[in-house]
């Protein structure tokens, strides 16, 4: 077993312990410190695939951005944050057995279409996929559009939440 696959196993096994933290610890701030940690996870099973822009992404994004904005927000709303009774279902072993029937399924569709436990060609050497990306998202031909639509949506969402968050004040 190659360094590379031994990284790949204790990452993958991180991110699964870390994410079943994130949806089964009783404290909402624990639960954004697993989130964290899941989402680092990912970022590094970026790194080994080689695509650093989304490695960097990753972490910039979801964990400098969207997880820190919302572990303040859960340390700012001052709270109450003592458990306030019963937070699990008595019945929990039903969805979890669902879940992992799903799993299963899934993992039996994937290794049933050929080829799927082979390795992809490495890169070539000086192949710079951010330069790739970049002219894929300004290049007419490509994916400009979408992307200016997405940003477009992105504007009109932060508007809305800015006269959302205005409106419950009194003048």
């Amino acid at each position: 077993m190659t360094a590379e696959k031994i990284i790949f196993l204790l990452t993958g096994a991180l991110i699964l312990l870390s994410a079943l933290m994130v949806v089964s610890t009783r404290k909402l701030l624990h639960a954004a410190l697993w989130l964290v940690v899941t989402l680092f996870g990912v970022a590094v099973l970026y790194a080994m695939l080689q695509a650093s822009f989304l490695a960097v992404v990753q972490v910039v994004v979801y964990i400098g951005a969207i997880a820190i904005l919302f572990i303040f927000a859960v340390m700012l709303t001052r709270r109450e944050m003592r458990d306030q009774g019963q937070q699990t279902r008595s019945n929990w072993w039903l969805p979890a057995l669902l879940g992992l029937l799903i799993l299963a399924g899934l993992v039996f569709l994937i290794l049933g279409v050929p080829g799927a436990d082979r390795v992809p060609a490495a890169l070539p050497e000086g192949f710079d996929a951010v330069r790739v990306l970049g002219t894929a998202l300004v290049s007419p031909n490509a994916y400009v559009l979408p992307f200016e639509v997405a940003s477009v949506l992105l504007l009109a969402a932060l508007v809305g939440a800015v006269y959302l968050a205005g409106a419950g004040k009194k003048p």
